[in-house]
């Protein structure tokens, strides 16, 4: 079992910045995948990008990408979303979600994922 804890969302201004935090505690954090979510209302969960256990490579969904970074720190059990640049067009709720499975392509579909944060409300104003 894995609980993952999300904390930092706000509202912020088009242009800001906002970073984004989740604890996770149970089982080993470093041999699982962690993943960053959003859905905003009236639409599905979108992938915003997902950081490998390993090696903590990264991928990002292309509308993220160059703006948001992930990082972790397996020492606190932590993975952070740090948003730059941030547009209207992101706000949404934003969750955090790990996989015990072996990282793949599908790291940007949710089903990959065990186990989801409770989820921080993103808002950017024009």
């Amino acid at each position: 079992q894995v609980q993952l804890v999300e904390s930092g969302g706000g509202l912020v201004q088009a242009g800001g910045s906002l970073r984004l935090s989740c604890e996770a505690s149970g089982r080993t954090f470093s041999s699982v995948t962690m993943g960053w979510f959003r859905q905003a209302p009236g639409k599905e969960r979108e992938f915003v990008g997902a950081i490998r256990w390993g090696d903590s490579s990264t991928v990002y969904a292309d509308s993220v990408k160059g703006r948001f970074t992930i990082f972790r720190d397996n020492a606190k059990h932590m993975v952070t979303l740090d948003m730059d640049y941030l547009k209207p067009e992101d706000t949404a709720v934003y969750y955090c979600a790990a996989a015990v499975t072996k990282w793949s392509p599908s790291v940007v579909s949710p089903v990959f994922y065990d186990y989801w944060g409770q989820g921080t409300q993103v808002t950017v104003s024009s």
